[in-house]
């Protein structure tokens, strides 16, 4: 197949001109004359037969031809730098695109990733984060880090470690605790997990109250732990996603009773071909939950 002569710099001049509405400001950003640029897109107009601008007194208008090959330009101008951007120190940078869930991401891996960084400077981590649903194919990521029972459907699993859930509070709300059955009288945070707290009564030897005085449902731990700082109530989240606020004094965990929902896993399409970086990825991840889980 034999492609048409691209004409890059009239391209690179509309789309400066476009975003300018202006060929003065548009040749001053391409470190070039207003005549250049002028001449440029006029030289495109009549390669491509429409007209792109409509020439004012004082600036432009761009048509609708010209507003159809905008957002084209645009994304190609985009994609071209970023694949540039990956060429640093003379080596390529492999993309690696990751989504986690937000309090795995900011309790356990963001203090962790140093590390990864410091072994695979060559791997440009993408990081997103999220609720615990997440598409990989149209989000389209390397790897998921999920929370649950391990199985999602076309999906290969590896498991990183449990991550139970416990009572977590304020100090002063800690002080009102004697025992597990006081925490009937607060109000209960939790997930959207409906069952979190009837299992930690039963584990707790505490008789369920029949109807709870009041409870906050979160969608992520994060969110809950805001409240929980706040005095807002107390709350079950994991305390290994909270070390940092344990240790400050910020929160803590009156009863060691704690209750398994599940654990984090790292997951990946079974339809994915593994990566190099995908591979380095996994292998520092899986030994890293090796030395938490020790």
């Amino acid at each position: 197949m034999v492609r048409p002569h691209l004409p890059l710099n009239a391209f690179r001049a509309f789309e400066a001109s476009a975003r300018h509405l202006s060929f003065t400001r548009a040749a001053i950003e391409l470190n070039v004359t207003q005549a250049a640029v002028s001449h440029q897109v006029k030289g495109l107009e009549e390669q491509l037969g429409v007209v792109l601008f409509r020439r004012l007194p004082r600036g432009l208008m761009i048509t609708a031809e010209g507003e159809s090959l905008l957002p084209v330009l645009r994304d190609s101008f985009d994609r071209m730098a970023d694949a540039v951007e990956r060429f640093r120190g003379g080596k390529l940078q492999e993309v690696l695109a990751v989504g986690a869930v937000g309090t795995f991401a900011a309790g356990w891996l963001l203090p962790r990733l140093p590390s990864f960084r410091q072994k695979h400077p060559f791997i440009d981590l993408r990081l997103s984060t999220n609720n615990n649903r997440v598409d990989l194919a149209a989000e389209g990521l390397d790897f998921a880090i999920r929370f649950g029972s391990g199985a999602w459907h076309a999906t290969e699993a590896a498991r990183l470690f449990d991550a139970p859930l416990s009572l977590l509070c304020t100090p002063e709300v800690g002080e009102t605790l004697r025992q597990p059955s006081d925490v009937i009288g607060k109000t209960l945070l939790r997930s959207y997990r409906p069952d979190e707290w009837t299992r930690w009564f039963r584990a707790a030897g505490v008789q369920e109250p029949g109807q709870i005085r009041s409870s906050i449902v979160f969608d992520t731990s994060l969110a809950m732990m805001e409240a929980i700082l706040q005095g807002d109530g107390v709350g079950l989240a994991p305390p290994l996603m909270f070390q940092r606020h344990l240790v400050s004094g910020a929160i803590v965990q009156p009863f060691r009773t704690s209750v398994s929902m599940g654990s984090y896993w790292l997951t990946r399409l079974q339809s994915v071909i593994v990566t190099p970086a995908m591979a380095a990825f996994s292998s520092w991840l899986m030994a890293e939950a090796e030395k938490a889980a020790a």
